[in-house]
């Protein structure tokens, strides 16, 4: 079977997919560099609380949107986009603060507010799926919405300062790692395997500064 030809958006980015080096035969791209070492500041900042995540979230985000749609990753392509839309609500949520003006705590999760949150992204992750795999040429339509559907909860926990956002990328992190590695995009499975790290720590320094409801 033929690979389908490059739509407009992946020809614009040409320039920016030329291999900036190739290591054990595998091709790193200027934008995927790029957008690796500002993810892992973005990160970095999450983890101390600090707002400037944000705006380091909406261009990673946008980067990270060409690198994936220029392979097929439909899924987590159309996420960044919501990502970066998020972050700009996220961004002012850290910085407005409650309705009375009080700034957000980190803070657990109800217990009773589980159900809803989780069951979101068990419900989302069929219906992505299945989008995917009717809507677009991918080849791992359900693979790939699985961290679609469950970073969607994740970014809506981070935004509120739920501790428990930490555990979901901990999730999506894995997943991503072996899909990515899959489409051979090595430098980016490395930057998800050391979210996986980052996370495991930000849960832990998040969990000392929790107030519980």
């Amino acid at each position: 079977m033929t690979s389908p030809a490059p739509d407009a958006l992946t020809l614009a980015l040409q320039p920016l997919l030329v291999p900036a080096f190739t290591l054990w035969e595998a091709p790193f791209t200027w934008l995927e560099m790029v957008a690796f070492v500002l993810s892992l500041a973005m990160v970095a900042a999450n983890m101390r609380v600090m707002p400037v995540a944000w705006p380091l979230a909406i261009v990673s985000s946008l980067l990270y949107f060409g690198l994936f749609w220029s392979y097929q990753l439909y899924g987590d392509g159309s996420l960044q986009i919501f990502f970066a839309v998020v972050s700009l609500w996220g961004w002012w949520q850290w910085l407005r603060g409650t309705d009375d003006g009080a700034p957000l705590q980190v803070r657990a999760l109800p217990r009773r507010a589980w159900l809803p949150v989780f069951g979101s992204g068990l419900l989302l992750w069929p219906a992505i799926g299945w989008f995917l795999d009717t809507r677009t040429p991918t080849d791992v339509p359900y693979w790939d919405a699985f961290p679609t559907a469950f970073s969607l909860v994740g970014q809506w926990l981070l935004a509120r300062k739920h501790v428990e956002n930490w555990p979901t990328w901990i999730g999506v992190n894995l997943v991503s790692v072996a899909l990515f590695a899959y489409k051979g995009l090595y430098l980016t499975v490395l930057l998800y395997a050391i979210f996986v790290v980052l996370s495991v720590l930000g849960w832990k320094a998040w969990r000392a500064q929790a107030r519980r409801p």
